[in-house]
């Protein structure tokens, strides 16, 4: 298998005649910790969902570990910024982290043993396992997150992509959530969106700034120079001196 994660080459989007996406080329080697920054309207959950296959682009090529991306999908796990539950309808957090065995293996009979011993294990890595039988109605934000994160996990993915996992919950909750992506990093490589560039770059070794165009940075931190190109102007090359 290739060291190289995520191969973006010469990648355009557009959605209904409006660009969205300009000539974005990218590598992610695997182990990486990828911070995914930029502005509102920048491009970075489309560009999550292109990865995901959820939209298909009108030019380039996106390969996942060398292969085409279709061949790929199930290799990559996904945490949504909001969780979309129907509030009337009392699912347990056990029953929402075993969503992350659908479709994986057979579904005849109900779930597995191995899939009900993944799902306590992902249960136990991100501190759930004694929410396991309450309803995800009566939880907290930082909980939440976490249920969403297990629920990822339960699928074995090699990727993991987080789509602002931290916007809804407070600075200890959030630092706490860091850890554990941290902790899950030694094993999978991660691709996360974040606006707390100053906060992200204590854990990441590479960032990604995006504002329908791309740049990379391969070190951490960020410094104001980075924040005001991305921010001020057209986005274009920094070097970092170090």
């Amino acid at each position: 298998m290739t060291d190289i994660a995520i191969k973006i080459t010469d990648l355009n989007f557009s959605f209904e005649k409006l660009s969205i996406l300009e000539n974005i080329s990218m590598l992610i080697e695997q182990g990486d910790f990828v911070g995914l920054v930029g502005p509102n309207g920048g491009g970075k959950t489309t560009l999550l969902k292109l990865i995901l296959g959820l939209y298909k682009a009108q030019s380039g090529i996106i390969e996942i570990f060398g292969q085409p991306l279709k061949q790929q999908r199930k290799t990559i796990g996904y945490v949504p910024q909001y969780a979309h539950f129907n509030s009337d309808f009392p699912i347990s957090v056990q029953d929402t982290v075993l969503q992350g065995r659908l479709g994986i293996g057979s579904r005849l009979g109900g779930y597995s043993k191995q899939d009900k011993s993944i799902a306590q294990k992902v249960m136990r890595e991100t501190e759930i396992i004694d929410l396991a039988n309450r309803s995800i109605q009566s939880l907290s934000g930082g909980q939440m997150q976490r249920v969403l994160v297990a629920r990822a996990l339960a699928t074995e993915p090699k990727i993991l992509l987080l789509d602002e996992p931290t916007a809804n919950i407070d600075q200890r909750a959030e630092k706490d959530i860091f850890d554990l992506f941290k902790s899950i990093n030694e094993r999978m490589t991660i691709l996360i969106i974040s606006h707390d560039i100053g906060f992200v770059s204590d854990y990441i070794n590479k960032v990604f700034c995006l504002n329908k165009t791309l740049v990379c940075h391969d070190a951490s931190p960020v410094t104001s120079d980075t924040i005001n190109t991305l921010y001020g102007g057209h986005v274009h090359e920094i070097h970092h001196h170090h």
